[in-house]
């Protein structure tokens, strides 16, 4: 097994800097089809953030996110939201709200259809999330606690579940049966989980996720990102090993081409402006090599991956080593990444992506100084 850290990628990180800022402005979206679907003010709420995206059919879509009553800030009265689609994202239903935590935060949701519960031959969608009693720095400083749920539905997202707490499952904080551990914040994703569809580990549910472990530390290097998975459709739960590279943070998990399973990971320190890649070939339990991938660009943001099949794997996060702007496409058929293609230009932040009908994707975002969260179809030929 190999843990060391290396580059991988069509050429020089400084080759590419300057080929990228070129080429993708020779793909741009027309901004007049990009649809607001979350806006600061709507329903009360006075920001949105943190959007996920999921479709079981390329028509049927649902878009989440954190609705915040009272202003930006991550911690304080955080709700789950959602609005769905039922032609592929041209028109959209009215704000929805999934999760309320009274007046606490409920964040970080990670949706993900099962498709393979016998017990529901139409499908499943389990919605994971994530509770919090105190800001993310008085969590890694032991003065809170931060918990994992999820809600399902069996009709769309018309109805849910009574939410389920998996944390004793997969988090080992100060209230665990193991508190010696010293877990401490906890966070999904963000975006959307996977469902593994071929080989020895078909049908596993797999959420990426990132903690902190014991007092905090210079340049984040209490941070470790890792997956959480189930094998039973959600009825138990096990986790993966730590990616065994500190300041790893918000991570998405994707099948490969091949059938193994990476997390694409945001890097919390800030010293490389790359993406950390963790591959495994257990689906996902262990980790048999890390690297940074040259030709994946990011400021330290969150990020989106997706196995498209046949169009191959699509990445989506700004396109610039330092702000938050200019939210790009980089698509690998197989032969690695191409040059980056422009979505959006100026700000844009955190993104999740969707599969469509065939030949195209949709793109959910932040933009507007986090006041708007829009949604874009992108072909993909």
């Amino acid at each position: 097994m190999h843990f060391g850290i290396r580059w991988k990628g069509t050429g020089t990180p400084v080759l590419f800097l300057f080929l990228s800022g070129a080429i993708s402005m020779l793909y741009a979206q027309d901004i007049s089809s990009e649809k607001i679907l979350f806006a600061a003010g709507d329903s009360g709420y006075a920001c949105f953030r943190i959007p996920a995206i999921v479709s079981q059919d390329g028509k049927g879509l649902i878009a989440f996110c954190e609705g915040r009553r009272t202003g930006c800030s991550d911690f304080g009265d955080v709700d789950i939201v959602m609005r769905r689609s039922e032609d592929a994202g041209e028109t959209w239903s009215p704000l929805e709200r999934v999760v309320d935590w009274g007046e606490l935060q409920a964040g970080n949701a990670a949706p993900v259809w099962d498709e393979f519960d016998p017990m529901y031959p139409n499908g499943k969608l389990l919605l994971f999330y994530n509770t919090g009693t105190a800001s993310e720095w008085d969590v890694r400083s032991g003065k809170g606690r931060r918990q994992a749920w999820f809600v399902s539905s069996v009709d769309g997202g018309r109805s849910w579940t009574t939410p389920q707490n998996i944390t004793h499952f997969i988090h080992f904080d100060s209230w665990s049966v193991d508190p010696e551990r010293d877990e401490r914040t906890l966070a999904f994703t963000p975006g959307h989980a996977i469902q593994l569809k071929k080989g020895p580990f078909a049908g596993r549910l797999y959420v990426a996720a990132n903690h902190s472990i014991g007092e905090p530390q210079e340049a984040f290097e209490d941070y470790r990102s890792f997956g959480v998975f189930s094998d039973d459709h959600g009825r138990t739960w096990s986790r993966s090993a730590d990616v065994p590279v500190p300041a790893s943070n918000e991570a998405m998990a994707v099948e490969t081409t091949n059938g193994s399973l990476e997390l694409n990971i945001r890097m919390q320190d800030g010293r490389i402006r790359r993406r950390l890649i963790a591959a495994s070939s257990d689906g996902g339990a262990t980790w048999d090599t890390t690297y940074y991938e040259g030709a994946l660009v990011s400021p330290v943001c969150q990020a989106s991956i997706l196995n498209t099949g046949a169009a191959g794997m699509v990445f989506s996060g700004p396109n610039d080593e330092e702000e938050r702007i200019n939210l790009a496409l980089w698509r690998n058929k197989g032969d690695g990444w191409g040059a980056p293609e422009l979505v959006h230009a100026g700000f844009a932040a955190y993104s999740d992506l969707v599969q469509l009908e065939t030949g195209t994707i949709g793109v959910l975002f932040e933009a507007a100084n986090y006041n708007q969260i829009r949604f874009q179809r992108v072909p993909l030929d």
